[in-house]
């Protein structure tokens, strides 16, 4: 595959698929346990397509109205993932409660596991690929997407568990006590995605291992007698910006000070792939110099 798009593509036939396999198991066994897992299914096939569009939003160029990109896109993508989880948890829940004052047996118990692990496993298969994905290209419409399908293994698993458990014990009470706390474990995942991506729409600093690649960069130059400031940082989706001020000695010639800020630059760019770096020359030890350093000067 060579774009992210692709891998956007690939979840969604994932989806679907689990989706089938998942409401076939669901209908073998009437389990809620399972009807909550097939449920959640649903919200996956909705982010995938959500990602798919925004995808093709984020890889738009720059134009005279966005001169910055579309690579913010991406967090709407995931933001929306994350609401649509958090309204499955709710849905699950209703559900839960309904089979949790009048339960019911489960029939067809092994054949409906069976079905469910084989839907797990794709969805396992997939979430692998798109985490991969999501680095490779930095893409965190992706990454969400894959720890949405991953944290659907994770509570599939659950939920082939419990279901077992009923099947064991007897006590019919237990399948919907698992699809509530199927519930509570979306909702968590639904919080750290919805978080992430308001972070990134606020426009939160690179995280901390590029801050301190940026940093070991500019104190080798520290070192040669020049110096930095009003450094400033943000990503936004598979693109990052960096800002900063480059003083150099007052003595320098123009041309000399601007060769440095193109090398700085340079060493940024390829240590940080997919970054913009911006750069504003001044001489050290001019008051000047320092009345800039505030966002709000």
């Amino acid at each position: 595959m060579s774009s992210p798009r692709s891998f956007a593509l690939l979840s969604i036939a994932a989806a679907l698929a689990t989706i089938a396999l998942k409401a076939l198991a669901w209908w073998i066994t009437g389990s809620v346990g399972l009807l909550s897992d097939a449920l959640e299914g649903t919200i996956n096939l909705v982010g995938a397509v959500v990602a798919l569009v925004m995808l093709g939003i984020a890889a738009r160029p720059p134009d005279d109205d966005h001169a910055f990109g579309y690579s913010k896109a991406e967090y709407f993508s995931s933001g929306i993932e994350g609401t649509l989880i958090l309204l499955a948890a709710l849905a699950i829940a209703w559900t839960a409660v309904e089979r949790l004052i009048a339960p019911r047996p489960l029939e067809n118990v092994g054949a409906g596991l069976v079905v469910s692990a084989a839907a797990s496993f794709v969805n396992f298969v997939v979430a692998l690929r798109l985490t991969a994905a999501g680095r490779r290209y930095r893409s965190i419409a992706l990454e969400a997407d894959a720890r949405h399908l991953m944290t659907d293994v994770w509570t599939s698993a659950g939920v082939i568990v419990g279901v077992a458990a009923v099947w064991l014990t007897g006590w019919n009470r237990l399948d919907p006590l698992i699809a509530l706390a199927v519930a509570v474990h979306i909702v968590w995942a639904g919080y750290h995605l919805m978080r992430r991506s308001f972070q990134g729409l606020l426009d939160r600093a690179l995280p901390e291992g590029e801050l301190r690649i940026l940093n070991g960069i500019l104190d080798r130059h520290r070192a040669q007698g020049m110096d930095f400031h009003a450094v400033r940082t943000r990503q936004a989706g598979a693109r990052s910006f960096v800002t900063l001020h480059v003083l150099v000695p007052a003595d320098w010639t123009v041309a000399r000070g601007h060769e440095l800020a193109h090398e700085v630059e340079d060493e940024i760019r390829k240590t940080l792939p997919g970054a913009t770096v911006m750069t504003h020359v001044e001489p050290l030890g001019y008051p000047e110099s320092y009345q800039d350093m505030d966002l709000d000067r």
